[in-house]
């Protein structure tokens, strides 16, 4: 379980890959569509991606010609589930983590604009 939570902390760590969980709240995406707001590559949206799998918060799947990401919550319930044991924090609520996520974003946009 301790390798599977430092994959999930780590994959959480950056705002990349933040910002890529929270589109994905909205609906699964081709990987095409994720990669559009960002101002990167292909291959470098599909090493954020390939994190994101590795840690368990998304799947990838095959649809024809286009890869399909989805959310998978299972990774982030155990993350909440291993930090509830302190006793600090309450259990992650996905409209409160939307809502987290949409604030960390507008942050860093703000600071990006400076």
């Amino acid at each position: 379980m301790t390798q599977s939570l430092d994959l999930v902390f780590a994959a959480l760590g950056d705002p990349t890959r933040r910002a890529i969980l929270a589109m994905l709240l909205e609906d699964d995406m081709a990987v095409t569509d994720v990669a559009e707001p960002f101002g990167m590559s292909l291959a470098a949206i599909s090493k954020h991606l390939g994190i994101l799998s590795r840690a368990g918060l998304i799947s990838q799947e095959r649809r024809g010609r286009v890869k399909w990401c989805k959310l998978e919550p299972g990774a982030m319930k155990a993350a909440s589930v291993w930090m509830q044991g302190f006793g600090q924090f309450e259990p992650v609520n996905l409209d409160d983590f939307e809502r987290f996520l949409a604030a960390e974003l507008s942050a860093d946009v703000d600071i990006e604009d400076r």
